[in-house]
């Protein structure tokens, strides 16, 4: 890979498991995952301990759900906790070649029953001077709940991110109706890589037939070559959500 090109996905894995929680997948997760051999991978819902589900599957992995994913190809990864119950907890997590100068898990919970957080994270790829600002974001499932979310977000990158270092947002915005775009455009002058490629959102949920526009990659100071969604076999028998998948070059 050219050292000014940066290929990103983001997945929301469902845990591991398939549509209806019917079947554990994580290894096929896995197998995919390596197929497309991104630079640097954002993911949802991941658990980062779960002992009542250990003991149910004989494939459950001995390490927590992002060291397995990561393996061999990514050697640099960060972890936040979202859900936290008594058999363990699930969040965000950014796996990446490149390594961390830094990370922080930022709570933005409106509910105690819907814990969110934001992962930012800043990597240093080779050859490039510049730190790359990467945030992973889940946000919540109702209006007012995101739009606090968002404002918190938009606060945290105004604050922490100068405006010439290049900016990646990518996550499960939830956000069907297509109301962050006054804070992410607007606000904060990033834009939508599948949305510059083609025009409109990508069509991400449910992965079996979608219908809505959940799931986003965000930039600022990078140019997108391409975005994908990545439907069909076997995206569609893995999780719930269909994985984006976008190539930048930096500027």
């Amino acid at each position: 890979m050219p050292d000014t090109t940066l290929k990103v996905l983001t997945y929301n894995i469902h845990k591991g498991f398939s549509i209806g929680n019917l079947r554990f997948i994580l290894h096929d997760i896995k197998d995919s995952l390596r197929q497309i051999d991104a630079d640097v991978v954002f993911l949802q819902e991941i658990h980062g301990e779960r002992s009542i589900t250990r003991q149910r599957f004989d494939d459950w992995p001995n390490n927590r759900q992002f060291e397995f994913l990561a393996d061999e190809v990514w050697p640099h990864h960060a972890y936040g906790k979202n859900a936290i119950y008594k058999s363990g907890h699930h969040g965000n997590a950014i796996l990446s070649k490149y390594p961390f100068i830094s990370w922080e898990n930022i709570d933005v919970s409106i509910m105690k029953t819907a814990s969110r957080s934001l992962l930012h994270g800043t990597i240093q790829a080779p050859g490039i001077e510049q730190k790359i600002h990467i945030i992973c974001v889940h946000l919540g499932l109702f209006h007012r709940e995101r739009e606090r979310q968002l404002k918190t977000l938009v606060t945290r990158i105004n604050s922490h991110v100068p405006g010439d270092e290049p900016l990646i947002i990518a996550g499960d915005f939830n956000d069907w109706r297509s109301r962050a775009e006054r804070y992410l455009h607007q606000d904060l002058g990033v834009n939508e890589a599948f949305k510059t490629s083609h025009g409109s959102y990508a069509l991400t949920f449910p992965a079996m037939l979608p219908v809505l526009s959940m799931d986003r990659i965000y930039f600022r100071g990078l140019e997108v070559i391409d975005c994908r969604r990545l439907h069909g076999k076997p995206w569609n028998r893995l999780s719930d959500h269909t994985p984006l998948l976008a190539d930048f070059r930096l500027i």
